[in-house]
């Protein structure tokens, strides 16, 4: 009896083990190539020829915006069948462009808050290379799919807005996506550049990242120097972010953060120059031989902190491709720096206040060169991939 009783228990426990396992696994499947947040529901140009044959992309250009022609955009996609093509790598498309922002707020429900960086990443699978467009984040943009109500107040705005009137605090935009939605669209609609998905991360995520990793280290050939300037000291948005020796230095997520946010002494383009060499140190440290294999669990870790539409699937695709790639095949494209022509114009609700004047036309061909990989290697131009430092002592 008591033997019967054992097995009874022992099949007791391994059909409870072996029903957690599939309704798990079930459950695991159901949901891998399931968004993580809100899609974009945004035209691409990475669609597939099936896709193509049976619908019409399109945006409506804003006609009430001063200026605007009325003008339906469909994005151009350009087929190309080779014979023997080689497969993309990781399992994933032939190419993936995902707008990556970083927003100024430590809400973890992201109701407010700036795009005070912006990127958009080329993932080409095939290659295999990633390339790294940097977007200023003070361009005056128009934005579209604006709530009727509020169209004739939002006659502009800085590209780093968009992602600010699209959020849920603010109730002007009610389209998918939330913020990382109307930001996508802007840069649609006024670039025609388009993207497949996003993510968003918060200063407490960028923060949790870093740490999660066991801090990053950067090398700076020269010191960089974020103390408080001036009035900057009691100015709240303008904190002191410290000072970076030359050399090599480590840094936790506190100091990273403050890293890539200074600015009072360099400007804009020297900041976006310094968060390259942050992304260049986490490329390299997710890609050590240490953390490798820990790197998944890593990402997975955090995703309940940040904003994306990425994914299980993708994801596992992207963490796949880290090894695939080095410095040669990682290059980073701004613009130019004699493009950087400081202006100053009215923006909605903002008053007269600073721009870049860098033309729509030069913007739009840039972007088109971007999409394409023709943007050559030229430091002395913005293009780069990450430095070779000196080794460590």
């Amino acid at each position: 009896i008591k033997n019967m009783k054992k097995k009874t228990i022992i099949v007791a426990i391994v059909s409870i083990v072996a029903l957690a396992l599939i309704t798990g696994g079930v459950y695991i499947t159901a949901n891998w190539n399931k968004s993580l947040g809100e899609s974009l529901s945004l035209p691409t140009k990475t669609m597939t020829s099936q896709e193509l044959n049976t619908s019409t992309p399109t945006i409506e250009k804003d006609v009430n915006a001063p200026g605007i022609i009325q003008e339906t955009i469909t994005p151009s996609i350009t087929l190309t069948i080779a014979e023997n093509k080689p497969k993309p790598k990781c399992g994933g498309p032939d190419l993936l462009y995902i707008l990556a922002a970083g927003i100024d707020t430590k809400d973890p429900n992201y109701t407010y808050g700036l795009s005070d960086v912006m990127r958009v990443i080329r993932v080409d699978f095939v290659t295999p290379k990633v390339t790294v467009l940097t977007l200023p984040r003070d361009l005056e943009v128009k934005l579209p799919d604006i709530i009727e109500s509020k169209k004739d107040e939002l006659y502009n705005a800085k590209l780093n807005q968009a992602y600010f009137y699209g959020g849920p605090g603010m109730g002007y935009y009610d389209g998918p996506g939330g913020g990382m939605g109307l930001l996508a669209r802007t840069l649609a609609y006024n670039y025609d550049l388009y993207v497949d998905n996003y993510i968003a991360v918060n200063m407490v995520a960028f923060e949790e990242i870093i740490d999660a990793m066991g801090g990053i280290d950067i090398y700076l050939p020269e010191p960089i120097d974020g103390r408080p300037l001036g009035m900057d000291d009691v100015d709240p948005y303008k904190q002191g972010q410290g000072y970076f020796n030359a050399g090599w230095n480590h840094l936790t997520g506190y100091d990273a953060l403050s890293f890539v946010r200074i600015r009072s002494r360099y400007g804009d383009v020297e900041r976006t120059d310094n968060q390259t060499l942050v992304l260049c140190a986490i490329q390299e440290k997710l890609n050590s031989p240490a953390l490798i294999n820990s790197v998944p669990k890593m990402i997975f870790s955090v995703l309940d902190d940040i904003q994306t539409d990425l994914s299980p699937a993708q994801i596992r695709q992207l963490i796949c491709l880290l090894s695939e790639l080095d410095n040669d095949n990682i290059q980073f494209v701004r613009f130019p720096d004699d493009w950087m022509v400081q202006g100053r114009t009215e923006i909605a609700r903002l008053g007269y206040t600073f721009v870049w004047n860098i033309p729509v036309d030069k913007i739009r061909e840039f972007c088109d060169e971007f999409e394409t990989d023709s943007i050559p290697l030229a430091p002395e131009e913005g293009s780069s991939t990450c430095p070779v430092n000196p080794p460590k002592k």
